[in-house]
């Protein structure tokens, strides 16, 4: 409600806090005072190291899923991630950033205590609703997938 998107807002706390050590450090030489506390703010070659093979091992990983998914001819897996990037584009488009992670901090802190309280009637539901999208998706995959002609990579008899 108040205009700011997460960006701006950062960056206009880092300047309140910018402005305050520095006035805080031209006071204190005038007033002979200490300078205010600031750790020493360096980082090690060894973290970046270790943060590169890290990041390194899971790009990695992550370009082979996505390999995996594009070119690996799995339609149905093709279909699901597609859907669910629709699905997760489409709730987006409806809520801000602050109203996502709102939403996502209450969601995480309830849905644990009512799955606690309510394990048995949720994992009831949960078994009929996965046996009914099974049903759907055989349905699905017998009535549309099946009648998908597939290329033929046999080869032909040299005679």
């Amino acid at each position: 409600r108040a205009g700011y998107n997460v960006l701006s807002f950062a960056a206009n706390v880092l300047l309140l806090l910018f402005a305050i050590l520095f006035l805080w450090a031209k006071s204190a030489s005038l007033l002979n005072r200490p300078l205010p506390p600031l750790p020493d703010l360096k980082v090690s070659e060894e973290s970046v190291v270790e943060i590169a093979d890290v990041m390194q091992e899971w790009v990695n990983y992550t370009l082979s899923i996505a390999c995996d998914i594009t070119v690996g001819r799995n339609l149905k897996l093709f279909l699901q991630v597609s859907l669910g990037l629709w699905l997760i584009s489409y709730i987006g488009s409806l809520f801000n950033f602050i109203t996502l992670v709102y939403i996502g901090v209450i969601l995480s802190l309830t849905v644990p205590l009512l799955y606690d309280k309510y394990q048995e009637i949720i994992d009831e539901k949960w078994c009929r609703a996965h046996k009914a999208i099974q049903v759907l998706l055989m349905r699905i995959d017998n009535s549309v997938l099946k009648k998908i002609p597939l290329a033929s990579y046999k080869k032909k008899k040299t005679q």
